[in-house]
């Protein structure tokens, strides 16, 4: 199994050195308990710099090939940012006579076509762990692949699509995701899932469908066998909506508290949770308990009529307040927006983008919170976003405006008026540019000279050390958001993506144009 890695130098990538994705783990583990297959995956952002490499500091797949060679390639497709290197490796693997599979969040609609046309045999378009079972043995032997459900593949240059499986439910009948088989990779942020799939129906989500959680039981026995077997400390809970089975997450969090304390040891798992959470007093101190001292939200945006487009159903005024309840209750949060949303184009409703900053600037003033994430809205494949934009002939053409740019720091289509597509991307810097500051260095110093004297005039010692720790851990990330947003500044100016939008903004332009041909496009 193939990790693709990212495009470019991202917000995202330093956590990635530390981290794995979860979902090619749970496949290659169920392919792991197939009689006969040895598994390995190889995650392209977590890579140690003694293991084979190009000249370019990729991993050389030459080399692991000619290490361990393998029959069959598994490539993850849950990044649309990805897909240009997971076509790159799919066809070093082809040319060799190697098998190729892909699957992943990207891999739909059109996309399935796209990457039948770029060296993958078959695609998985659902969950893989079921029909991982079915596929590598009929692939290996040459058997048809035709009678197994939820795949595609080509049949006489023709895409052939079999019926999707159920969505899975039973997940004890699997084995827990097996962190040994990521090869030559350091792992400290453990991933854990609970649940699958999401109810909120957001506009611009690719995750939908009822909620299928596993047991509570099963979570504990993961972060339990983890912590004892490799010693893990830190997780991520990658579930979108932490406490949506209320009862069961006050299960979880006293089974976690009553095991730290009786085995000595102290775990951190911050948690992406709902902001009307913040109401549920007993649920938050039961995180508390557990070692979950960190929670990321979702507010997206502060503007009302964008958070409507999106099907948020919360109004700006009571994020703030509902935001400012988690940190009273001892939460160190974090804000995760998207700037510039599109709306329906109408005409009923414009902003400027300079109020747009001052809105989100105002509004991350007063909530308090403690880290920010500002993106853009990324129109990602199989969303009701995507559909959308495509019905009002906004998105910028893919073949000029690649997949590797869908990773929420770039344009990718016509802004509402009067914003421009550089308007935005700027605007987005700009905001983060003021919260993660170089100044934040000496904050760093300061807040350590007066630990001593926080600490003594505190009547309360817990209480006390918190909050100094709070201010100090958040110059630290700051000035350290500081150092990734100037680096991913350095590498955007290096690209050539302001050519490519020129471009795409004159084609949009054209096929807009009643009598344009595609001769007059590319003559523009």
């Amino acid at each position: 199994m193939v990790v693709p890695r990212y495009p470019a130098f991202n917000i995202y990538s330093r956590v990635a050195h530390r981290t794995t994705s979860l979902g090619p783990l749970y496949v290659a583990t169920a392919a792991r308990d197939l009689g006969g297959w040895d598994v390995e995956v190889i995650d392209e952002n977590n890579y140690r710099e003694l293991a084979p490499r190009t000249d370019d500091g990729a991993p050389d797949h030459r080399a692991l090939q000619e290490l361990r060679p393998a029959d069959v390639v598994g490539l993850y497709g849950g990044l649309s940012s990805t897909a240009p290197r997971l076509y790159q490796v799919a066809r070093f693997y082809r040319s060799l006579g190697i098998a190729t599979i892909a699957g992943g969040q990207h891999f739909c609609g059109d996309n399935i076509a796209e990457a039948l046309g770029n060296n993958i045999d078959v695609v998985v378009t659902g969950e893989g762990e079921e029909v991982i079972s079915e596929l590598l043995p009929a692939m290996l032997s040459g058997d048809a692949v035709s009678g197994i459900d939820g795949i595609a593949y080509l049949k006489n240059g023709e895409v052939v699509q079999t019926p999707d499986r159920e969505p899975l439910t039973d997940f004890d009948r699997f084995p827990l995701p097996d962190f040994s088989l990521v090869r030559y990779a350091k792992i400290k942020v453990y991933p854990i899932n609970w649940t699958r799939g999401c109810g909120m129906d957001c506009e611009f989500c690719t995750v939908k469908g009822k909620p299928r959680a596993q047991s509570t039981e099963r979570v504990f026995q993961q972060i339990r066998y983890l912590v004892e077997q490799r010693d893990a400390r830190e997780f991520f809970l990658v579930d979108d909506l932490f406490g949506q089975h209320r009862r069961e997450a006050l299960r979880l969090c006293d089974m976690l508290a009553d095991y730290q304390a009786r085995a000595g040891v102290r775990t951190g798992m911050p948690v992406q949770i709902r902001l009307d959470r913040a109401r549920d007093s007993e649920l938050l101190r039961a995180m508390r308990r557990a070692g979950i001292h960190s929670v990321a939200v979702g507010f997206e945006s502060p503007i009302e009529e964008e958070l409507e487009a999106m099907n948020k159903k919360l109004k700006p005024e009571q994020m703030v307040s509902l935001a400012r309840l988690f940190r009273k209750a001892g939460f160190l949060v974090h804000g995760m927006f998207i700037f510039g949303y599109p709306l329906d184009g109408d005409g009923g409703f414009e902003m400027p983008t300079a109020q747009k900053v001052k809105r989100f600037r105002r509004f991350i003033r007063s909530s308090r919170i403690d880290t920010v994430q500002i993106l853009l809205p990324v129109p990602l494949p199989g969303t009701e976003m995507m559909e959308r934009l495509k019905r009002q002939n906004r998105v910028y053409p893919t073949e000029l405006v690649g997949w590797e740019y869908y990773d929420g720091n770039f344009p990718l289509f016509e802004p509402d008026s009067p914003t421009t597509p550089e308007q935005l991307q700027l605007a987005m810097r700009r905001i983060m540019g003021r919260f993660y500051r170089f100044r934040s260095m000496f904050l760093v110093g300061l807040y350590t000279l007066v630990f001593p004297t926080v600490i003594f005039r505190a009547h309360n010692l817990k209480k006390g050390f918190w909050k100094w720790y709070r201010y100090w851990r958040n110059s630290i990330i700051r000035f350290g958001g500081w150092r990734t947003l100037k680096r991913w500044t350095e590498e955007l100016e290096k690209g050539v993506f302001s050519d490519k939008l020129e471009r795409a903004k004159r084609t949009l332009a054209a096929q807009a144009t009643p009598g344009t041909t595609h001769h007059d496009i590319e003559k523009s």
